[in-house]
């Protein structure tokens, strides 16, 4: 296979356990680039937490986060792509997480607001090392004219299938619903899905479909591995998500991205 674009998750994909990136990883994807290789992040993450790993592999490129609500420059922080909820839905949906007494973020650009903190938001902060502001969140929306890229909802998974058989009769076919961790309910505008923003993102590259691998591991990686030229699951993703990939690579502790990059693209 002729791989020009290389789009990886980072948690529980790129990522080993610790958050860290092995020495093969990193090896790999300088090896890639060298070879004129398009390298870059497809991640649920905000910008801000996916930038220290862009800067730690040199990839001054742009990075799509937030599940693909945007596409930031990774270094400059230019917004090249954005697509909200927009506001008036996003008022909706969190009158809706209020009433329902549930902990949620609401994202905006490369910020994340909490209502009130508790002990959810400190874990998750501390994790990802960035600052999870407390404010009113309908004070938040007043002053945003187009809206925010991402919410999501903390809770335990028997929890969060309540919530979204809930959310889908409150707002029906109004969201784009997915997980990247079985503690996580997340949402995006309807349209957004990493799927058709890597494939909107190598379009104007000028790389087919056919010429894109797309690693990852969780639900949300789905529409990508089955849209790009090779899918690849990682041995750690869910059952669900290694029947949609092409093929399964070994696990993130395993150095899995950097196998299917040798396999794949170097070789």
């Amino acid at each position: 296979m002729n791989i020009k674009l290389v789009a990886t998750d980072l948690d529980d994909t790129l990522l080993r356990d610790d958050l860290t990136l092995s020495e093969r990883v990193i090896e790999a994807i300088r090896q890639a680039r060298e070879q004129g290789v398009y390298v870059t992040f497809a991640t649920g993450r905000m910008p801000a937490s996916a930038r220290l790993y862009a800067e730690q592999l040199g990839l001054d490129v742009p990075i799509i986060t937030y599940n693909g609500a945007m596409i930031q420059e990774a270094i400059s922080r230019k917004i090249l792509y954005r697509k909200v909820i927009p506001v008036a839905l996003a008022r909706e949906v969190i009158g809706f997480l209020l009433r329902e007494k549930v902990h949620f973020h609401m994202y905006r650009e490369d910020r994340v607001f909490v209502q009130e903190m508790n002990e959810w938001s400190q874990a998750y902060g501390q994790k990802i090392r960035v600052t999870v502001e407390e404010a009113d969140l309908m004070t938040i929306l007043e002053e945003e004219k187009e809206g925010v890229e991402k919410i999501i909802a903390f809770g335990s998974p028997e929890e969060l299938a309540e919530l979204r058989q809930k959310l889908c009769r409150e707002l029906p076919d109004r969201l784009h619903l997915t997980s990247s961790k079985p503690y996580f309910l997340e949402m995006n505008h309807q349209e957004v899905n990493k799927g058709n923003t890597l494939l909107t993102f190598a379009e104007g590259l000028g790389i087919k479909r056919e010429e894109v691998m797309a690693i990852g591991d969780s639900l949300n990686d789905m529409e990508m591995i089955r849209c790009a030229g090779l899918g690849v699951a990682m041995a750690n993703a869910l059952q669900e998500v290694k029947d949609a990939a092409d093929v399964v690579t070994a696990s993130n502790e395993e150095d899995g991205v950097a196998k299917a990059i040798e396999e794949y693209v170097l070789s």
